[in-house]
């Protein structure tokens, strides 16, 4: 009984955590096109979150010393890389488009994991693969000759790359591999010190000092109705990254990462769903037919992690940052999604 009521609280919360992340796009879009440039508003973003988890970073200020590395490298892919190239690139193609090119990161990942690390793969992951190849083909519209923005597909594309550094860092943070003793570093703690010091990153490349702060004063345009900036700043902050990381933490404790993942993939359909109502953002059947493609091509290849054995999914946060020896065998297979701060 209360497995089963563990299973219903996850299932719950890893769709609240695919909404609050699919909603970042939406949110943060209208506040570009009203003048603040895209790197501003990731900054604006990750530093207002930041600050929100100081609490939880000064609980578990151990990982400074004990993960450095793990951290920074964290910070400067996961958070301040993923965010800023998803954001720059909302400015020049579609919410939909961006989220579903960043979901290339799965296949990118087997590649890494098959040509790099020089492990084997599954067969219905490679065809997770080509699926979603050949459903980003159809999104983008390659028979029109990239009818979207080029250089906006190549930023969406540095999103997928930097999820990549994503899922390479949950692996080296899990702690197995190296020792059997090391206890894996906290996930929640992890995930703080990673805004922190994207936040202290982006701080340097952004440069908030030059932003057009008068436009949170202002209001911004979705779809032709105003929206209060400030409103707007709020639901990037509150609820597409502090909100949809903790119900996505939680998420994966209550069931396995893969479960979780599976359910993350609906993170593209509501960010295009609610793209389309929110910003009027209307994709052709052809796009639509591709998306989902794309989404059935990283749900296979997510899937196809050979099955853990039996007894606990994951100890203690139960995450890949924080590994237990089934996560940590998924991850070998390249086929286990961990949540990317993301866009997002």
């Amino acid at each position: 009984m209360h497995a089963t009521q563990g299973r219903s609280a996850g299932l719950g919360l890893a769709l609240a955590s695919a909404f609050a992340f699919g909603g970042s796009g939406v949110a943060a879009k209208p506040l570009i096109e009203a003048g603040l440039d895209p790197l501003h508003v990731v900054w604006l973003r990750v530093t207002g979150a930041a600050l929100v988890m100081l609490p939880v970073a000064w609980r578990h200020r151990n990982l400074v010393r004990e993960r450095p590395v793990l951290l920074a490298g964290f910070g400067l892919f996961a958070v301040a890389g993923v965010q800023a190239f998803y954001f720059a690139s909302l400015s020049r193609i579609p919410v939909g488009v961006a989220l579903l090119i960043e979901y290339l990161a799965p296949a990118l990942v087997l590649g890494w994991v098959r040509f790099v690390q020089r492990r084997p793969v599954t067969r219905a992951a490679m065809a997770g693969v080509v699926l979603a190849v050949g459903g980003l083909a159809c999104v983008v519209e390659v028979w029109a000759g990239l009818s979207f923005d080029a250089f906006g597909l190549l930023l969406a594309l540095g999103a997928a790359c930097c999820q990549v550094g994503y899922f390479v860092l949950s692996d080296q943070g899990s702690g197995h591999g190296h020792t059997t003793d090391a206890e894996p570093p906290h996930p929640v703690g992890v995930i703080a010190y990673g805004l922190l010091a994207g936040a202290a990153v982006l701080t340097v490349v952004a440069g908030p000092w030059a932003m057009d702060w008068g436009v949170l004063g202002g209001s911004a345009e979705m779809d032709g109705r105003d929206v209060p900036a400030w409103l707007l700043l709020g639901w990037i902050v509150l609820l597409a990254t502090v909100l949809a990381y903790a119900t996505g933490v939680v998420s994966v404790r209550l069931l396995s990462p893969q479960v979780a993942g599976v359910v993350a993939c609906l993170e593209a359909v509501i960010a295009t769903v609610l793209a389309w109502v929110l910003l009027g953002e209307h994709l052709s059947a052809p796009q639509l037919v591709g998306g989902g493609v794309v989404l059935l091509g990283a749900l296979i290849a997510q899937s196809s992690a050979p099955k853990p054995p039996s007894g606990p999914v994951a100890s203690g946060p139960g995450v890949p940052v924080a590994g237990t020896a089934e996560a940590h065998e998924a991850a070998d297979t390249g086929s286990e999604l961990f949540r990317p701060p993301a866009a997002p």
